[in-house]
């Protein structure tokens, strides 16, 4: 099957959470016992990378496809609902006999900052049996993307030899990290697998030693690391380089309405990132897809609350 031929963009696997949001929440000192907090409505939606990142490139006209385990609970359910109503499809979301679906209380603070608690939950059971059982699914995909690096305890020994079975069948690899990103093992041996990984300076950080951007890098280099890398930035961009060793700095995009909530915007990057790359755009372009998709990301409460169009995006980039 050639890739013009293959009905799938991506495929999102790994977290897939339901979030229940709670604004405004002080962050910058303990809660402590026995205090009511008066806060905004509270809401329940979608979050993890599957969500939020399958949602956002729904939304940017890709043919998104969510891959991952949820419980045999009423949280299963509306993620299958939710996602099927914003474009995302959801059959291959697997019900875990035994797991409960992955849940995050998210405490949003006035300024947009975040705290989470969280149950991994289903999810955390995905191991290297799943992701070879569904090969021929891959093989109909462009490109896919996993995460949290880090937080997939039973998986990531197993990481590189899944990543390298997906490339045999053409399908790109993605990868994002999350939590405090994890060390460099098993990353070293993930690394020469993946065909792009973008992890934020915190993570990225932490799995090298390194705090510049560029050495960071440097360091994915050093161990073998082939395709297409970057450190997400927060409100100061991105630096990415290419295969071929180029350096492209990609510009924070000025958010088209006032902050709200930053949650997912690392998430919302990536999926921009993906999009423009499987647009056929270069390097550059499709870094400023990212940055423009993380900037409308902000501006709605919850991961997805801000996402806009493809033409609209596109538009915020200054593309069209």
């Amino acid at each position: 099957m050639t890739e013009s031929e293959k009905p799938i963009d991506c495929i999102i696997c790994g977290s897939c959470v339901v979030d229940i949001l709670v604004r405004p929440v002080p962050l910058e000192t303990s809660i402590g016992g026995g205090r009511l907090i008066q806060v905004d409505p509270i809401e329940i939606t979608t979050g993890g990378i599957v969500s939020n990142s399958g949602i956002a490139m729904s939304r940017l006209g890709m043919q998104a496809v969510a891959l991952s385990y949820v419980g045999s609970d009423q949280w299963g359910n509306m993620l299958r609902e939710r996602y099927r109503d914003q474009g995302l499809n959801a059959d291959h979301l697997v019900t875990h006999p035994e797991g409960p679906t992955s849940t995050t209380a998210v405490l949003i603070d006035e300024s947009g900052e975040r705290s989470f608690a969280h149950c991994v939950g289903a999810p955390e059971r995905l191991d290297r049996k799943f992701f070879i059982e569904r090969l021929d699914l891959f093989a109909k995909s462009r490109m896919m993307l996993l995460g949290y690096y880090s937080l997939m305890p039973g998986l990531e020994a197993d990481l590189a030899d899944v990543f390298a079975e997906i490339r045999q069948r053409g399908c790109l690899t993605a990868l994002d990290a999350a939590g405090d990103g994890g060390s460099m093992e098993p990353l070293r041996e993930i690394l020469p697998h993946l065909d792009v990984y973008v992890p934020s300076h915190a993570e990225a950080s932490n799995q090298t030693g390194k705090t510049d951007p560029r050495e960071i890098i440097s360091v994915f280099r050093e161990h073998g690391a082939i395709g297409l890398l970057g450190v997400k930035l927060g409100s100061q961009g991105a630096l990415l380089q290419t295969a071929s060793g180029s350096w492209i700095e990609v510009p924070a995009v000025q958010a088209p309405a006032p902050v709200v909530d930053t949650t997912g915007a690392g998430d919302s990057f990536y999926a921009g990132l993906l999009t423009g790359l499987l647009r056929d755009m270069n390097e550059a372009d499709a870094g400023r897809l990212a940055a423009a998709c993380g900037a409308c990301c902000v501006t709605g409460l919850g991961a997805t609350g801000g996402l806009r169009s493809y033409e609209e995006t596109a538009r915020l980039a200054g593309l069209i």
